[in-house]
């Protein structure tokens, strides 16, 4: 069901999993921080145009590769489109990179202390297109702000209920429910989500693995159990808002678990580099990202 080649290397490689998926609401923000501005774009094409640009910069820079980057979530768009001559997840296969698509389309308003996942309605065709295109897995978020037993439950179990529908199409389901790390209950929050996903996992058949990608805990090692799970393929942290020095040092205390950061990976580098500046800084970035990821 899974590229074995590609399964081996996410339960087992040594490196961590780059996010390149801002959505169309994130994207102005990550834009700027590359360097460019709103006033750069006039439209929703045009600011596409511009981020796919810096991330094509980003999978053709010669220090983005399987030996440290063993994993890309892509944002649909991404997936769609091409670097140098090649679709992007054909390109990122080549250098050992196994490709993942962002499914979900944003976050409900809060209630009950939760972010729920919006509708997918169109999810299956996605899923089916994904498949065609080389992807191997995907990844879902939704955030938690209170420690609410009942909305934590709920966000868990819709987590898990699509990723059921992800396995079906052959495709390995990365599972974020984000602890907000600017909650005031963030270590209960952290409690929750241990018991809802490990109530969640041992009701999954023997035969079906997925990927959790959780925020760092408070306490050091808190999701040791899940790394030890026979129905989790691995589990992945978010920076969640952390610098890339703080991430780095949180995430390090941590065993088994591996990056999977955004901004943390890409805060340093900026439009007007050379390409030897930009490669120098993304690979100074990935070093110190990896190195925290091997514990």
């Amino acid at each position: 069901m899974h590229d074995p080649k590609m399964k081996d290397k996410i339960e087992h490689g040594a490196g961590f999993i780059a996010a390149l998926d801002q959505s169309g609401g994130s994207t102005p923000k990550a834009l700027k921080g590359y360097g460019v501005e709103e006033s750069a774009y006039s439209n929703d094409d045009e600011m596409f145009a511009l981020i796919h640009g810096m991330r094509s910069r980003i999978a053709t820079a010669p220090s983005f590769n399987g030996d440290k980057v063993i994993g890309a979530i892509l944002f649909e768009k991404t997936m769609d489109g091409e670097a140098d001559g090649k679709p992007m997840p054909t390109l990122l296969w080549e250098r050992g990179i196994v490709p993942f698509l962002k499914v979900d389309k944003g976050l409900e308003d809060e209630a009950d202390g939760v972010q729920m996942m919006k509708p997918m309605p169109e999810l299956g065709a996605l899923l089916k297109r994904a498949k065609a295109k080389g992807v191997f897995g995907t990844k879902m978020r939704s955030v938690i702000n209170k420690a609410s037993p009942t909305g934590i439950a709920a966000n868990v179990k819709q987590q898990f209920e699509v990723a059921s529908q992800i396995l079906d199409h052959g495709l390995m389901p990365m599972i974020e429910p984000e602890v907000n790390i600017k909650s005031d209950e963030r270590a209960e929050c952290d409690k929750l989500v241990l018991q809802e996903i490990t109530k969640q996992l041992d009701a999954l058949p023997e035969d079906r693995k997925v990927m959790l990608k959780l925020s760092i805990p408070v306490e050091p090692n808190h999701y040791a159990s899940l790394v030890d799970h026979p129905r989790v393929a691995r589990v992945v942290a978010l920076s969640g808002g952390f610098s890339r020095d703080e991430a780095c040092t949180e995430l390090a205390k941590n065993r088994g678990m591996i990056a999977s950061f955004s901004r943390a990976l890409l805060q340093d580098l900026r439009h007007g580099m050379t390409d030897a500046e930009f490669d120098q800084s993304l690979g100074s970035a990935i070093d110190q990202i990896a190195k925290a990821s091997a514990t």
